[in-house]
């Protein structure tokens, strides 16, 4: 069941559930695609999060009364997919090592060999629930039970640009070099995302994202 929250005199929040699901995260980004389709002049951005959707609105326009009587109306449609629904992006990740500082402590703590930790991490493929915390950065959701630890309790930081890293039930990876708590198990060598420009191969909500384990001596045949 959808409920409303007032953020402001020019923002709503509809929030479609409390936990992490797919089926909610698809509800929250058809809600978004369709307020965009709309075309309207009053809708200034929609920020899709894992389970909510923050609309900002001209209040001069339009009322927030007014604003919810459309989402209500846009949910009871049949909306078309996401052209980006579906779509897989390979990440090759060096695992381990001055790469991933943190998986002797996840091997540990999770009672698994390093073997074991990176043959669950590459073992499914994950959707992006939502971009967030930096530019670029994708939350992967659907992490493995067995991989799931808390965040470090001293946050580092400087996380290097291209760390993939782990936390409760998420996988991510940095696009670029920030403060950061999550678990670090490996690298990318893709450029998710420079100061100047988005790479061709930044994820996008609704995408997924398939983790392969590559080697030193890879790097050269990787597209970066």
């Amino acid at each position: 069941m959808r409920q409303y929250f007032d953020a402001g005199e020019s923002h709503l929040i509809v929030e479609f559930g409390d936990t992490i699901d797919l089926a909610i995260n698809r509800e929250v980004r058809a809600l978004a695609r369709a307020l965009q389709s709309l075309g309207v002049p009053w809708l200034r951005e929609v920020l899709p999060t894992y389970r909510s959707l923050m609309i900002s609105y001209c209040p001069f326009s339009i009322t927030q009364s007014e604003l919810k009587d459309i989402c209500e109306h846009l949910s009871t449609m049949a909306l078309p997919r996401n052209r980006d629904d579906g779509e897989e992006i390979e990440i090759p990740v060096l695992y381990g090592g001055e790469w991933g500082l943190d998986m002797p402590d996840v091997a540990r703590e999770t009672a698994l060999s390093i073997e074991e930790v990176i043959a669950l991490h590459t073992s499914r493929p994950y959707p992006v629930y939502m971009i967030g915390f930096l530019p670029g950065y994708p939350y992967l959701g659907g992490l493995d039970a067995r991989l799931s630890l808390p965040r470090l309790k001293v946050p580092r930081t400087k996380v290097p640009a291209g760390s993939v890293a782990i936390a409760l039930q998420q996988t991510g990876v940095y696009p670029l070099a920030s403060p950061g708590g999550w678990r670090l198990i490996g690298h990318t060598p893709l450029c998710f995302l420079t100061h100047t420009r988005v790479s061709r191969v930044c994820c996008k909500q609704g995408n997924g994202c398939g983790l392969g384990q590559f080697h030193r001596r890879s790097i050269r045949t990787l597209p970066l």
